[in-house]
């Protein structure tokens, strides 16, 4: 019984390391730093200086200090309550948008060992599909709960454009499950090892890159963001779904999108760029080869993220009817083609 002990405070001890270290440093960490990139990037590609003011005596470092002047204004706003029948649910809509994707970092392998994932689950994928589809609660009800026709209009709009899109992304990715034949990430990772010609690694983006061109579309859609926040709209909307909320309300909804845009990016990476892998290295075994495909991964998720970022500031916003159409007579229909000849392929292979 002693030793039975020892193993579950081992066992949960070691998962409060990898949640404090995965979760809480790289992707809130991440996060945070994209609360300040986004402008930079942005000033950057439109040759303006961008956020630059706060400092800390005669240090501003770029406007590196807007990350924590940030938090500090919103802490100190007014949290203004607008006249509704729900006021708790009004409160609880941005964390009830955060949490599940938080939660979906549970399943995602950071490292090439089983114990580089918070939670090893086989059918990892699967988990992912059902958590992060919540997300898009969290605005329909701080949209719904805020009583007013602007938010309902905004909420009504997201609502809409996840059930058009989360249809496409899944097709998308069933090319992958049925190429490397497993749902779990870890699995799927490990497959990705295998080498192609005799140089070219087995990567999803090479055995898959209509799926990653559709993966990226879909999830940068059921993110909301540019060129597919019609969710919000400022020159028709004021703000969307989020219009009635200020001070933590409002930063939280933001936090969220951008724990988001992490999300994507390590979900991209473990499916499309061989996660941790690094081609013509086996899976680490010394402290030193596992930092190593640990930082491989997370560099791999980072540029996904920097993806997002530029096509943020490069395309303009679709119009609603555009985005439907996009999504249903465009996206779908490629992904059940791409869907149709992933298995007539594997099927000649198999019969080869």
């Amino acid at each position: 019984m002693e030793l039975t002990g020892h193993l579950v405070l081992d066992t949960v001890l070691w998962t409060l390391i990898k949640v404090l270290g995965f979760l809480f440093v790289f992707v809130l960490g991440t996060a945070l730093v994209l609360t300040w990139l986004e402008r930079k990037y942005s000033a950057l590609l439109q040759n303006r200086i961008g956020p630059n003011r706060a400092n800390i005596g005669s240090f501003r470092l770029g406007g590196l200090f807007h990350m924590m002047a940030d938090p500090i204004k919103m802490l100190f706003k007014e949290d203004f309550t607008p006249t509704t029948p729900n006021p708790i649910m009004h409160r609880l809509a941005p964390y009830v948008g955060l949490v599940p994707v938080l939660v979906v970092f549970a399943v995602i392998p950071f490292g090439p060992t089983d114990q580089m994932q918070i939670s090893a689950l086989g059918v990892g994928i699967l988990f992912i599909f059902a958590i992060s589809s919540l997300n898009v609660y969290g605005g329909v009800m701080g949209a719904w709960a805020s009583n007013s026709k602007w938010s309902l209009l905004g909420g009504l709009r997201i609502s809409a454009q996840m059930i058009s899109y989360e249809v496409a992304m899944g097709l998308s990715l069933c090319g992958i499950f049925m190429v490397y034949g497993s749902l779990d990430l870890q699995s799927i990772v490990r497959a990705q090892g295998q080498v192609l010609f005799g140089f070219l690694p087995a990567w999803g983006l090479f055995m898959q890159p209509l799926a990653f061109v559709l993966y990226l579309a879909c999830a940068i859609a059921e993110n909301k963001r540019a060129p597919f926040d019609v969710g919000e709209a400022e020159s028709e909307l004021v703000a969307g779904y989020f219009t009635e909320y200020s001070a933590m309300g409002f930063s939280v909804f933001m936090l969220n999108e951008f724990v988001e845009v992490v999300m994507i990016g390590c979900l991209g990476a473990t499916l499309f760029l061989g996660g941790w892998q690094i081609p013509g290295l086996v899976e680490g075994t010394t402290p030193g080869m596992i930092a190593l495909q640990i930082a491989a991964f997370l560099l791999k998720a980072l540029f996904l993220v920097w993806l997002q970022l530029t096509i943020r500031w490069t395309l303009p916003r679709f119009r609603y009817d555009q985005i439907m159409r996009l999504g249903w007579k465009i996206l779908l229909p490629a992904a059940l083609v791409n869907l149709l000849v992933t298995g007539i392929v594997l099927m000649a292979l198999d019969r080869a």
